[in-house]
């Protein structure tokens, strides 16, 4: 269903709520009745005092994703188990005239099997246990992670849009604190506490803190490795441009901003906001309205479609699961996993162009620069595929996969 509230920007929620409620999206944004339902919930949780719903707002499993709440309590659970997931762009230094796609599919095929680096000796040099999630560092995922080369659409403003190369490419990362994460979370969930929250000053709400904190970069860590690895396969190299995580809690006057899905952001600071892998992601400018909106803003387009209803839209048959690969700027899609391709086709997501708008309407961004999908790689595919029958430009399709049981794990 559509949103029932006609303007963009702030307004105040009714006053049988416990926190005041800002909404952040227009009347043209689909917005779930379940997830302003769960949106309610939220702002009655003990210690909520405020709560930001931004465009991208659709229901969660403890919550909705989208938001940040203001809250003198730990909520663990409005978190959930990716713990530091966040959104990294790189800068290559290989011109977007000597690119040829089809061999940086065949390249970017190869990303997780990059010996590029020490795992170990990169978590010691980062201040990390070395025995911390070694092997999975450097690893995506699964659910809606994902690595793409995207190069510059379009410039919205030359003025103001130096973080830009109009000649250039780029590395957008998403992903996050993989089985750490869930580890973190596991240990919490259980507890009879986490329903009214975690005080903290409490043993409880330190131990979680200090755990979080070690995820946020952990997971800050996994995307800068992927992106290692990412030009170690393109033969080039990545330089940060900004690395924005959207779930985690940061300390703020008031007690603390639990992000879920809403990037933490900075007043003149930029931020990606994602698209799909067949459609433009954005990059963003965060502006002084970003204070009444607790430093959050949207981290992408947001699910429009679960993922089982997904299942029954899109790749019925063969030839729609190819056109699932392929996107109209010539960008292709590398992921070994047939009902991930399906799950995370680009209808599945609201339209990242509506969210970017909405921000800007109710004075948190300015647009920099929309960015286009050249190569998007999430999963790579199991031993059981024969590469040697892959035509060139569509390696790794998905039809070659052995089926699997049950579904992907969300990273």
């Amino acid at each position: 269903m559509g949103n029932p509230f006609g303007a963009v920007g702030p307004s105040s929620s009714c006053a049988a709520q416990a926190a005041q409620i800002q909404y952040y999206f227009s009347s043209q944004s689909w917005i779930e009745g379940a997830a302003l339902e769960q949106l309610k919930a939220v702002a009655a949780l003990p210690g909520v005092s405020s709560v930001a719903a931004f465009p991208d707002l659709h229901p969660g499993k403890y919550g909705p994703t989208g938001i940040a709440v203001l809250s003198e309590r730990l909520h663990p659970q409005l978190i959930g188990n990716d713990i530091g997931c966040g959104m990294s762009l790189f800068a290559l230094d290989m011109p977007l005239r000597k690119l040829k796609v089809d061999r940086a599919v065949e390249r970017m095929g190869e990303i997780e099997a990059q010996d590029c680096f020490d795992p170990q000796a990169v978590l010691s040099a980062s201040g990390l246990a070395p025995d911390l999630f070694p092997a999975a560092l450097g690893t995506i995922g699964g659910g809606n992670h994902f690595c793409e080369l995207q190069a510059v659409e379009q410039v919205f403003d030359a003025g103001n849009a130096k973080a830009v190369d109009r000649r250039g490419l780029y590395l957008l990362v998403h992903s996050g604190s993989r089985g750490l994460g869930a580890r973190v979370f596991g240990e919490v969930a259980h507890q009879a506490a986490i329903a009214t929250g975690l005080d903290p000053a409490s043993e409880a709400g330190k131990a979680w803190l200090g755990q979080h904190d070690i995820c946020v970069a952990w997971a800050s860590l996994n995307r800068g490795m992927i992106a290692a690895r990412a030009a170690s396969a393109l033969r080039c190299e990545a330089k940060l441009v900004v690395d924005v995580p959207h779930n985690l809690a940061r300390r703020r006057r008031g007690g603390f901003v639990h992000h879920k899905g809403s990037a933490a952001v900075e007043a003149r600071s930029i931020a990606p906001i994602a698209g799909s892998r067949a459609s433009l992601s954005y990059v963003v400018e965060a502006l002084d309205g970003t204070g009444p909106s607790l430093g959050g803003i949207s981290h992408g387009a947001g699910r429009k479609y679960d993922r089982a209803t997904m299942h029954g839209r899109v790749g019925r048959n063969r030839s729609e699961r190819e056109a699932l690969l392929r996107n109209v700027w010539g960008g292709q899609l590398i992921c070994g996993d047939r009902d991930l391709v399906i799950e995370e086709a680009a209808t599945a997501y609201k339209d990242a162009g509506q969210v970017v708008r909405d921000l800007t309407d109710a004075g948190l961004v300015l647009p920099l620069a929309a960015m286009k999908p050249l190569v998007t790689y999430k999963k790579a595919t199991d031993d059981s595929v024969d590469r040697t029958r892959a035509k060139p430009g569509h390696a790794y399709r998905s039809e070659r996969v052995r089926e699997r049981g049950g579904r992907h794990e969300r990273g």
